[in-house]
């Protein structure tokens, strides 16, 4: 996995997570917020950490933000103060721009000033819960956009046993599973089967990453219950 340079402009709790996660995978992140109690809190998780106001441009310019190849500007209480940020970073040059939104209107002003990507933390996480209540062995929900998702559930009893192919969940539901994990033998890791054959087949005990609409990943959901 190549090395990129990220930046995470306010460290709340999304923020923050982000900014861990990345480091946890390697990246080099630098954390930046104007509350220092915020900077302070992830001392110890984040190398790279610096407290100044985001809309400050001579800040950012100072913090080397010109270089950095990813900005994941998550401040959305504020619907000015992000915009005015984003266009700032737009201005540096950053090669790609993430932004949180918190309604669906700031997230379409962001997409007219240039954002790359928006993200509706709550959005995402009151889907997850609204589909784990329907599906209460569903490990997973990503939301992908507003019609597709992929969810991660244990394989299901009736389909044990049974190739892909077999199980006809592209004919039937129009579905695909994107992945297997399967746990290994005793004191082996699990394993990862990315794009798997349609010829494999499933495995009691294993994990089922399946990418579909959102209503169809519900008729699923539905006939699982």
């Amino acid at each position: 996995m190549a090395t990129r340079h990220f930046a995470v402009i306010g460290l709340g709790r999304f923020g923050s997570s982000v900014a861990t996660t990345l480091v946890e995978l390697g990246q080099d992140v630098l954390g930046v917020d104007r509350d220092g109690a915020n900077v302070q809190a992830l001392a110890d998780r984040v190398p790279h950490l610096l407290t100044l106001d985001a809309m400050d441009r001579r800040a950012l310019v100072e913090a080397g933000m010109a270089d950095i190849d990813v900005a994941i500007v998550s401040i959305g209480t504020n619907v000015e103060t992000s915009l005015l940020i984003v266009m700032t970073l737009k201005e540096l040059g950053v090669k790609q721009i993430i932004a949180k939104a918190t309604t669906v209107m700031h997230g379409r002003i962001l997409e007219m000033v240039g954002v790359d990507r928006v993200v509706y933390p709550e959005r995402e996480v009151g889907r997850r819960m609204a589909h784990s209540l329907v599906v209460p062995n569903l490990l997973d929900y990503i939301g992908l956009s507003s019609d597709y998702g992929i969810i991660e559930i244990p394989a299901p009893a009736a389909l044990v046993g049974r190739s892909l192919r077999d199980t006809a969940l592209r004919a039937t539901f129009g579905l695909t599973v994107i992945a297997i994990k399967r746990r290994g033998g005793s004191g082996q890791p699990m394993a990862t089967l990315v794009a798997p054959s349609p010829d494999e087949r499933i495995q009691a005990g294993d994990t089922l990453a399946i990418i579909g609409g959102n209503r169809e990943l519900a008729d699923f959901e539905k006939t699982l219950g």
